[in-house]
C-alpha cells in the first residue's frame, strides 16, 4: 500500500458518506452524501499506487478516451434525469456484465482486453451509477420542481438505517485492518458502489409498469445465461473462467459450464434467481403455464451443467418456500414435511460419514475446512474482526501456511465471513439488515402481493445461496432487491389507496 493514510481517511470519509446518503432525508443530506462517497472512492482508487494510476489517462489516447466517455457520461445522464424511471431496469441489465476489459495502469490506451479467460471489472454497471448519481445530485437541486422530492425523499428506515450502519461500520474497520490492500479492493469496487446503487434506486420513480419491466429484464437474462451454458456444455468450451475450473473440466468426467460468467456458481445464482421469477409468476397464474415450463426447462437445462451445489440449495429453498406462500394447508404440510425429511437426511448423512471415519473436508468438497480456519480468526478476533476483506489472509497466516494461494481461505459462507471481519458487533449490524429488509419486503407484500413475492425469492435465494458460496454483500443483485424494495414503498401509482400505503409503510417502520 503507497498512501495507507490516505486509504483511511478515505475511509472514514465513505462512512459518513453512507450514513448522510442512506439514512439523511433532505437536499442537504444526498448532496453531502454523494460529495464524500465521490471522494472517498478517488481516495481509495489512488491510494494502492498513488498517481502511477493516472499515467495510463496523460497519452494522447488516454485524454481521447476521457473526453469520449466524458461525453458519453453526460448523455447517458440527461437520460436518467428525463426518464429516471429507467434506472431500476439500466441497474438491473447492467449488474451480471463484466466485458473481459482490463485497466492499464500506465502508459497507451487506459483499457485492454483481459487474458487467460478472466473478466474485468463491473465497468458497465459503473457507468450506469456513474451517469445515475449525477442525475440524482441534478434532480435533488431542482427540488422544489416536479421530481425533486423524488429525489430527496428519505428510503425506508427498516432498510436505511441498518444499511447506513452495516456500511458505514465496513467502511471504519480498514481503520484497524491488519491488511489494507484487500479491504481497499472491496470498499472501493464493491461496497461503495453498491451503496450508490441502493440510494439511487430507492429513490428512483417506480410506476405501474416498472415491476413487469424487472420481472422481463430478469427472466429474458437467465433464459439467455442459461442457453449460453448448454452451448457449451455441447461444445465443451467455456468463454471465461478461474484457472482452478480450467484445470478441474481438464481432468474430472463432467464439464461445468459458465456462460457468461468466470465461475459456475456465479452463473448458477442468476440463473436460480430468473426460475424464481417465473415459479412466482406461474404460482400467482401472471403467466401462460405453456411458456413457464418451456423457461424452466431451459434454465433447469442450463443450471444443471454448471454443477453447482449451493445453486441447487437455494432453488429448492425458493421452490418451497414460494409453494409455502402461495399455497393452500395441505401445500404448506406438505413443504414442512419435505423440508423435515431433507434436514433428518443431510443430518443423518454427515453422521454416518463422521462415523465411519470419512474425510468430512472431502465429503463437504473442502467447505469444513474453511469454516474452521474463519472460526479461528473469529476467536482471534471476536469483537471487531479482522478488518473488511481481510479473513481470507488472515485464515492463511493463523494456519501457518504460506504456500497455498489465499482464495483457497475464503469461507464461502456469508455469516461467518462478517463475523470474521467485521466481528460480534458487524455481525449484529448484518442482522438487522436482514431482519430489516425481511421487513421491508413483507410491507411491500402487502401493496403488491405479486412484486413483494418475487423480492422476497429473490433475497431468499441470495441469502440462501451465499451460505455456502461468497457474495451475498458483494453482489449487486442484493442491493438492486433492497433498492427496489425501498422505492415500492415509496412511490406512489395512480391506483393505490393512499391509507393503504401508510398503513404498509408505517408497518414496516
Amino acid at each position: 500500500m503507497e498512501h495507507p493514510d490516505l486509504a483511511q481517511i478515505a475511509a472514514v470519509a465513505a462512512a459518513a458518506g453512507v450514513a448522510a446518503l442512506l439514512a439523511g432525508r433532505g437536499r442537504v443530506a444526498v448532496l453531502a452524501g454523494l460529495a464524500l462517497l465521490v471522494l472517498a472512492e478517488a481516495g481509495l482508487v489512488l491510494a494502492p499506487e498513488g498517481a502511477g494510476r493516472l499515467d495510463a489517462l496523460a497519452s494522447p489516447a488516454g485524454a481521447l478516451g476521457i473526453l469520449f466517455a466524458g461525453a458519453l457520461l453526460a448523455g447517458a445522464a440527461a437520460l436518467c434525469v428525463r426518464h429516471p424511471a429507467w434506472v431500476p431496469a439500466a441497474v438491473l441489465l447492467a449488474s451480471p456484465l463484466r466485458p473481459p476489459i482490463a485497466l492499464q495502469t500506465s502508459g497507451g490506451f487506459p483499457l485492454a482486453l483481459a487474458e487467460d479467460g478472466r473478466l474485468g471489472r463491473l465497468l458497465p454497471l459503473y457507468f450506469v451509477l456513474a451517469a445515475a448519481t449525477l442525475a440524482l445530485a441534478w434532480r435533488a437541486t431542482r427540488s422544489e420542481q416536479a421530481g425533486g422530492a423524488t429525489a430527496v425523499r428519505g428510503l425506508p428506515r427498516p432498510v436505511a438505517w441498518p444499511a447506513a450502519a452495516f456500511i458505514g461500520f465496513a467502511s471504519l474497520s480498514l481503520l484497524w485492518a491488519r491488511t489494507l490492500d484487500p479491504g481497499v479492493e472491496l470498499l472501493a469496487y464493491f461496497t461503495l458502489p453498491f451503496a450508490v446503487l441502493l440510494g439511487v434506486v430507492a429513490r428512483a420513480p417506480l410506476p405501474e409498469r416498472s415491476p413487469r419491466v424487472l420481472a422481463v429484464i430478469a427472466i429474458a437474462a437467465g433464459a439467455l445465461f442459461a442457453a449460453i451454458g448448454l452451448f457449451q456444455a455441447a461444445t465443451r468450451q467455456v468463454f471465461f473462467f478461474e484457472p482452478n475450473l480450467d484445470l478441474s473440466n481438464a481432468n474430472a468426467d463432467y464439464f461445468r459450464v459458465t456462460s457468461l460468467f468466470g465461475d459456475p456458481s456465479l452463473y448458477g445464482r442468476h440463473v436460480v434467481l430468473a426460475i424464481a421469477v417465473v415459479l412466482v409468476a406461474l404460482a400467482l397464474r401472471r403467466m401462460d403455464p405453456r411458456a413457464g415450463i418451456g423457461l424452466l426447462a431451459l434454465m433447469w437445462a442450463g443450471l444443471f451443467f454448471s454443477y453447482s451445489q449451493s445453486s441447487m440449495v437455494a432453488l429448492v429453498a425458493i421452490t418451497l418456500a414460494v409453494a409455502w406462500w402461495t399455497g393452500e394447508r395441505q401445500v404448506r404440510l406438505a413443504v414442512a414435511g419435505t423440508l423435515a425429511v431433507a434436514v433428518l437426511l443431510t443430518g443423518g448423512f454427515i453422521a454416518a460419514q463422521v462415523i465411519q471415519g470419512a474425510s468430512l473436508r472431502r465429503e463437504t468438497a473442502d467447505r469444513s475446512e474453511r469454516v474452521r480456519e474463519t472460526a479461528r480468526v473469529i476467536g482471534e478476533h471476536p469483537l471487531l474482526g479482522a478488518g473488511i476483506g481481510g479473513q481470507p489472509r488472515e485464515s492463511q497466516r493463523l494456519s501457518g501456511e504460506t504456500s497455498e494461494p489465499t482464495a483457497n481461505y475464503v469461507s464461502h459462507t456469508a455469516p461467518l465471513t462478517v463475523a470474521a471481519e467485521l466481528g460480534v458487533i458487524g455481525l449484529g449490524l448484518y442482522v438487522w439488515l436482514l431482519v430489516g429488509g425481511a421487513r421491508m419486503i413483507a410491507a411491500v407484500r402487502g401493496l403488491d402481493p405479486g412484486g413483494g413475492l418475487v423480492l422476497a425469492a429473490a433475497f431468499l435465494g441470495l441469502f440462501v445461496h451465499a451460505l455456502f458460496y461468497s457474495g451475498f454483500l458483494e453482489d449487486p443483485l442484493t442491493w438492486v432487491v433492497l433498492g427496489v424494495g425501498a422505492a415500492s414503498l415509496g412511490w406512489s401509482r395512480r391506483d393505490d389507496d393512499g391509507a393503504r400505503r401508510e398503513r404498509a409503510v408505517a408497518a414496516s417502520g
